[in-house]
């Protein structure tokens, strides 16, 4: 529902060294045009499409002083609103950005930014998030303080990453989400917790001019939690996600 987890890193790869097909507005600043497709939006392990492919776009701004600035869009589909007897009146996601990458040392970098994400026709779900990620030598970690129209959570996750041969590119991510109330209910609402973890291992490779992506991604959610969160009961259970992109 929220900002997409890839972004940070994302971010911190293309601003130390613009692609070469950013477009060079002077000797300061550039401009990135990353078009993707996804076929399931995930966030923080849960899908924000019901299981359906995403076509998402991401305008990034940035300057050589490491700051940077941005607007991503992507469509979502939230199903049947119980509470209203009606479906969501959403089907996108317009998220405003803007942040600084520090470069530390060739091995060390810090990125931190504030994300708004908005969803027109539903404002009920518009809110922020605060950023910061270290990354050392392959390892990052990180977290992200969430703020919607009626509550606040945060989330941290740890990772890795490297290059495999072939040119393959390995992502590893674990990311624990506190939502610092109770939301996630077992099957009779008798017990229910506070928090989830997810993990994603992710396999990249550059192909034909596009960065293409395959994904494992879970939660440790029951279907019961999952359906007591979402609506829905298979939004939170494991799956495959196969993604391509294209920086400009």
């Amino acid at each position: 529902m929220h900002a997409r987890k890839t972004l940070t890193l994302a971010i911190a790869a293309l601003t130390c060294s613009l692609q070469a097909g950013a477009i060079e507005l002077n000797e300061q600043l550039s401009l990135i045009v990353t078009p993707a497709v996804f076929s399931d939006y995930r966030s923080s392990g849960i899908s924000q499409t019901l299981g359906d492919p995403a076509a998402q776009l991401d305008i990034m701004l940035s300057h050589a002083s490491g700051l940077y600035a941005g607007v991503w869009t992507s469509n979502v589909e939230y199903g049947y609103d119980w509470e209203n007897d009606d479906d969501y009146g959403t089907r996108q996601e317009i998220d405003y950005y803007a942040g600084y990458y520090w470069q530390i040392t060739d091995a060390i970098s810090l990125d931190g930014y504030y994300n708004k994400y908005t969803y027109p026709g539903e404002g009920q779900f518009n809110g922020s998030d605060l950023y910061l990620t270290l990354d050392a030598y392959g390892f990052f970690i990180g977290g992200k303080h969430s703020f919607d129209t009626e509550e606040s959570y945060f989330n941290t996750y740890v990772g890795y990453r490297t290059l495999l041969p072939l040119e393959i590119g390995l992502e590893l991510r674990y990311e624990n989400v506190d939502q610092k109330d109770d939301v996630f209910f077992n099957a009779d609402y008798s017990k229910a917790e506070q928090d989830y973890n997810n993990w994603e291992i992710k396999l990249t490779r550059d192909l034909f001019g596009a960065t293409w992506g395959l994904s494992y991604v879970d939660t440790d959610l029951s279907d019961a939690q999952c359906a007591s969160f979402s609506g829905y009961d298979d939004l939170c259970s494991a799956g495959a996600v196969a993604s391509v992109s294209k920086a400009f």
